[in-house]
């Protein structure tokens, strides 16, 4: 029973041991397998199943074709003398056919592309402002990507793409740029806010303008209606009564107004009108003054406009 026992256990770590160093091996997909012989390179193992000759073959590494992607940070200045940090993210992937130079000639692709993104990223930014770096950036990926495929590519890397994917400047810069941002958009808003207003007040007095005109014409129209009226209430009160003069025509239609007046004054309980204390007959003075005012206005029309016009040789009358 315990020879059958260790003959199992001698079973078992055979088939490890073939396992290990036996002629089978897979390879998955997107992946290249490096076999050396007796230390020399051999050849690249493609995904699937392969074999390899136990105790002469055996696999060195492994790369991963696919696409990787490295983030860069990079600290430096603008031309404006402002230390920013500029993040550069690279895609590269391993070439097929140049998986040999890959594995053999560059120990570490990471550090590599690192030190060309520090350098590319460090000449370009020193000769750009901080305002404009933000819209220049995808002249900086550019450049990156450049420099990187030309490099690259000897040493079995192809690259994808470089992107700059975040510029940060310095605490105390982002605060003051928010700040200048800030003060520009209340400086638009206040100007468009003083432009809206200037519109509304040239609006309103436009409207104002065309109001006013309007009621003048209502109003002319209004009092040349009354005269015409008053006209014709003359003529026919003339044609109708003998011996009346126009004057006597004119206080009786004052007269008439007078008492209308008092009526609708009295029609309403609310009224903001105060009635001086008077009587009737004081429409006699009114018209005897406003008949004053027309003689006399008449003969002021009739004398010189000025003193040159007077005749030389007469003085002014006192």
């Amino acid at each position: 029973m315990e020879g059958i026992v260790g003959f199992l256990i001698v079973l078992v770590v055979l088939g490890v041991i073939f396992m290990m160093f036996g002629p089978l091996f897979t390879v998955n997909q997107q992946t290249a397998v490096i076999v050396q012989r007796f230390g020399k390179f051999a050849r690249v193992a493609q995904p699937g199943l392969n074999i390899r000759i136990p105790l002469i073959e055996m696999i060195a590494g492994r790369l991963n074709l696919r696409v990787q992607q490295l983030d860069v940070k990079v600290e430096t200045k603008t031309e404006d003398n402002v230390f920013v940090h500029v993040i550069v993210a690279v895609q590269y992937h391993v070439l097929p056919e140049k998986v040999y130079d890959a594995y053999y000639r560059l120990a570490n692709a990471n550090q590599q592309i690192t030190a060309f993104v520090f350098d590319v990223t460090r000449a370009r930014v020193p000769r750009i402002k901080l305002d404009d770096l933000f819209e220049k950036k995808d002249e900086i990926a550019d450049a990156v990507k450049n420099e990187l495929s030309h490099v690259m590519y000897d040493f079995g890397y192809g690259i994808v793409k470089a992107l700059v994917t975040d510029i940060e400047p310095d605490h105390t810069v982002k605060e003051a740029m928010n700040a200048i941002n800030a003060a520009q958009r209340m400086r638009i808003a206040a100007t468009e806010k003083g432009e809206a207003d200037r519109i509304l007040k040239v609006k309103a007095a436009e409207a104002e303008a065309q109001s006013k005109a309007l009621q003048g014409k209502g109003i002319a129209d209004q009092r040349r209606a009354i005269v015409d009226g008053l006209r014709e209430s003359v003529d026919e009160f003339q044609k109708s009564v003998t011996g009346t003069t126009a004057q006597d025509v004119m206080n009786l239609v004052l007269m008439t107004q007078y008492f209308d007046t008092l009526k609708e004054i009295g029609a309403t309980s609310v009224s903001n009108t105060i009635l001086i204390p008077h009587s009737p007959g004081t429409l006699t003075d009114l018209t005897t003054q406003m008949r004053t005012a027309m003689i006399t206005a008449e003969v002021v029309g009739r004398e010189p406009q000025s003193h040159g016009d007077r005749p030389q040789g007469t003085k002014p009358t006192r």
